[in-house]
């Protein structure tokens, strides 16, 4: 399966096009926190039961997590643009009913369905960043300024949902996505480009994608409710034993299909490997910290909702000022293996520093320092791992390439959230409620800077040491000048073609071209 050749691109469109798919990600992000504020007001408008109403941030998060990789996939057969498009119809739809839900069971199914489109928007946005831009610095800031979004989003996300609650109501968290969502549907086909794949094997692995499909859902299921229903009860324990099953005989039909939604070769990509690796523990270590940082700016120093959200700002902003910034000159003169070691020991600190947090504390003198921390540190990592899982996938695995490093942030981030909260849990000493509360989160916090330290010494293993400038550009990509790139002609039937050379067709090049996530 090859790709169209392309005509050329202005270096401005370029530009319009990496605002177009960074503020998609940007809201994507937003939608997996900015319902959290509304709950307690939804609960009451619709009716909801206290043990049902975290199904309205769980039907998303499943969703999304369970469906990443088939949209990947999905990128690469029938095209990114096309399922970028197909996936932001989706979720404006989805966004729209939500916010004229009359039932509880209304709502829920809506979020199902947003994070479905969220799912097929996320990799297709990552796949059009990594074929839009050239290899090298270029690409890598491209992808510093992506990541640098999702996190904004995060931390927006609750400010968002405290100032519209209480503005305008529940239902306008959900509306506010539906103009976005419009504007983005009219405005993707003037900016982005695409590829058609050629060729006549059009087959789709359907047994592959329902098992895959399946498996991550019904894992992400199982480590959802485990805290509640307990590690060891006979429902989280069955639950895991089916996705286990599911994934499993996913690998043997991959085995043996002629055309596999995953091909098992691109697992021979040690890049590829390593990346999915440090993105499950960088994911496991971090993301848990919003859920403590949030509890204890509440629950213990007595913020409200919007000063909560407010007080994660910064680490929003030191992500943000990391991944655009700082990321792109570091990996350019370092390379990817001190960056993304660096970026988990930021983390690796700032989560041990805010393990020492005290009933009596203060935002200045408890937060603030690891809140920087982390956020320079996640900055740092996302943009790393995000680079190394794609750099080595040729052309056409691009989009699976994306689905596969979002699914591990996912996976990670739900079951290092899932694990360290109950770790938390039972950790927590008897006594009055602050005092319970930080001593439990003391020592889940330390297991999720020991994961993040493990991270540190796994990146100085697995990852190149070289400076990626190092590494040669593919001749295609160096003919390209840098000011313009390749754009397929709207009328241009694919000519039948010889498949490329194996250095014409794979992604890496002068450096190895994030995620929350809303």
């Amino acid at each position: 399966m090859t790709a169209v050749p392309q005509a050329r691109v202005p270096q401005a469109r370029l530009g319009l096009a990496l605002a177009l798919l960074a503020s998609t990600q940007f809201v994507l992000t937003l939608d997996s926190g900015i319902m959290n504020v509304a709950l307690p007001t939804i609960q009451t408008d619709l009716g909801f039961a206290a043990e049902d109403l975290a199904w309205v941030t769980n039907a998303y998060a499943l969703a999304f997590g369970g469906f990443l990789l088939l949209g990947g996939r999905m990128a690469d057969l029938v095209g990114a643009r096309r399922m970028f498009i197909a996936g932001l119809v989706l979720f404006t739809a989805a966004s729209l009913l939500g916010a004229v839900a009359q039932t509880p069971l209304w709502l829920v199914l809506a979020r199902a369905v947003q994070g479905l489109g969220g799912a097929l928007v996320s990799p297709a946005a990552m796949t059009l960043v990594v074929t839009m831009f050239a290899a090298g610095a270029e690409r890598n800031r491209a992808l510093g300024i992506f990541g640098a979004m999702s996190g904004l989003g995060g931390a927006a996300g609750f400010m968002l949902g405290g100032v519209l609650t209480e503005w305008l109501g529940w239902p306008s968290v959900l509306a506010v996505n539906v103009p976005i969502g419009i504007a983005a549907v009219l405005l993707a086909p003037v900016l982005l480009t695409g590829e058609r794949a050629t060729g006549t094997d059009r087959s789709f692995d359907l047994l592959g994608a329902f098992s895959v499909t399946g498996g991550l859902t019904v894992l992400a299921y199982a480590v959802v409710g485990a805290p509640g229903a307990g590690w060891a009860s006979a429902r989280t324990l069955g639950l895991l034993a089916v996705a286990a099953v599911l994934l499993v005989a996913f690998v043997g039909i991959e085995s043996r299909a002629r055309n596999p939604l995953v091909p098992l070769r691109v697992f021979r990509h040690r890049l590829l490997r390593s990346a999915n690796i440090l993105a499950v523990l960088m994911t496991a270590s971090i993301f848990p910290f919003f859920f403590f940082v949030t509890l204890y700016l509440q629950q213990v120093l007595g913020f409200g909702p919007f000063q909560a959200g407010l007080g994660q700002l910064p680490l929003a902003l030191a992500m943000m000022v990391a991944a655009a910034a700082l990321a792109a000159q570091l990996i350019a003169r370092y390379g990817l293996r001190i960056t993304a070691a660096l970026g988990l020991a930021s983390s690796c600190a700032g989560l041990a520093w805010f393990a020492q947090l005290s009933p009596d504390g203060t935002y200045l003198g408890d937060v603030l320092g690891p809140a920087l921390l982390i956020g320079v540190g996640l900055g740092l990592g996302v943009v790393s791992v995000t680079i190394a899982g794609t750099a080595d996938a040729r052309r056409e695995e691009a989009g699976l390439a994306s689905g596969l490093i979002n699914t591990t942030q996912q996976v990670g981030g739900a079951i290092g959230l899932a694990v360290l909260i109950a770790l938390a849990a039972s950790a927590a000493p008897a006594g009055p409620a602050a005092e319970s509360l930080t001593g439990g989160f003391r020592v889940a916090l330390y297991v999720g800077a020991a994961l993040a330290l493990l991270g540190v010494v796994l990146a100085l293993v697995m990852l190149p040491g070289r400076p990626p400038a190092e590494r040669a550009a593919p001749p295609a990509e160096r003919a390209a000048p840098p000011a313009e790139r390749a754009e397929p002609s709207a009328d241009q039937a694919a000519p039948p073609a010889e498949p490329p050379r194996p250095a014409e067709t794979r992604l890496s090049g002068p450096a190895p071209s994030t995620s929350q996530g809303g």
